[in-house]
């Protein structure tokens, strides 16, 4: 069997990846443009393969449909949002992903947005790298009421991260009526409505999977109700902010700034790249080395699995699918 790497970057910190596949005897390929492929470069590279490690590349029902070969797609990560889910099902295309491994790096990039737009890190550094020496004043993370929108692997694990810094006041929505809120001394965790978490919160972070009912989950309608020096993040998945709708709120003023880490189409190039105040990174959530390490490891690992007839670890649960179905 033959396996095409289409995530970028792989193996480039730690070789075990490699090494495990020249063990296995696999015949492997590595994305030869080392950028995020599109849907027809994806579809002109992967006619004869059998398994895929993938990024976040579109694995549409039209590159499905060249792959003829193609049994397995391993995501080097969590989202699912760039899978045909259903026609890889049709096909008989098997799923795995690795949903554990990037969840400390992205809650701890989070945390880490949320003190740089607080205290405007950003803002400072680029006014003393143009001979400027001007100091903000910011506002703790003690001080402010903090909303997290989505609790699963990432927005529990800010929520944690968050009680170290004693914040007062978190409000917290998840689809799931079912999810339990950690108690924590001192701090109080409560569960809201969005409105209600738009209306009140100081940061608004947000940890949800891009999916029909997400997309475009904050527009104009949303930030508008937004306090006016209201700071929001994404590190979840372009799509659910609505970028041009935050490129007018922030052009006119409203909102204290915002941290943009995923974005639609990548790499960005939009206009927000024009608001100073919009702190932009290029999809690094899960850039921490022991991270990425291990995503690329278990994935690896999966796909050896599955070329040696093993039963799959890692494989996507039953309800993605019945997710789909029912976002049609």
């Amino acid at each position: 069997m033959k396996i095409l790497i289409t995530t970028v970057p792989f193996a480039d910190t730690d070789k075990r990846p490699l090494e495990l596949l020249a063990a296995s005897g696999t015949d492997y390929s590595i994305n030869p443009l080392s950028q995020k492929l599109k849907e027809q470069e994806l579809a002109d590279h992967i006619v004869d393969c059998d398994v895929i490690i993938a990024g976040t590349e579109p694995i549409t029902d039209y590159v499905m449909e060249r792959a003829t070969d193609l049994k397995l797609i391993v995501r080097v990560g969590i989202g699912l949002d760039s899978v045909d889910l259903l026609a890889a099902r049709r096909r008989g295309i098997h799923i795995s992903y690795t949903p554990d491994a990037p969840s400390p790096a992205v809650a701890e990039m989070t945390i880490g947005l949320m003190i740089n737009l607080l205290r405007s890190l950003h803002l400072s550094n680029n006014r003393v790298h143009q001979g400027e020496w001007f100091r903000y004043f910011g506002r703790r993370l003690s001080e402010i009421t903090i909303g997290i929108i989505g609790m699963g692997r990432i927005g529990s694990r800010v929520i944690r991260h968050l009680t170290g810094f004693n914040c007062p006041h978190i409000l917290v929505n998840d689809i799931d009526p079912r999810v339990e809120l950690p108690e924590h001394p001192g701090c109080t965790i409560d569960k809201a409505d969005k409105v209600t978490i738009y209306r009140k919160a100081d940061l608004i972070s947000l940890h949800v999977p891009l999916t029909a009912q997400t997309r475009n989950l904050i527009t104009k309608k949303e930030l508008s109700m937004m306090k006016h020096n209201a700071l929001i993040i994404n590190t979840a998945r372009g799509g659910i902010i609505n970028e041009h709708d935050l490129f007018e709120i922030l052009e006119s003023g409203h909102l204290g700034g915002a941290a943009i880490d995923t974005f639609e189409e990548e790499p960005y190039i939009g206009n927000l790249s024009t608001i100073e105040r919009c702190l932009l990174t290029a999809h690094m959530g899960s850039m921490a080395v022991d991270c990425r390490v291990r995503m690329e490891i278990e994935a690896t690992e999966e796909a050896i699995r599955f070329i040696s007839e093993q039963p799959l670890e890692s494989a996507i649960p039953e309800e993605e699918y019945d997710n789909r179905r029912a976002e049609l």
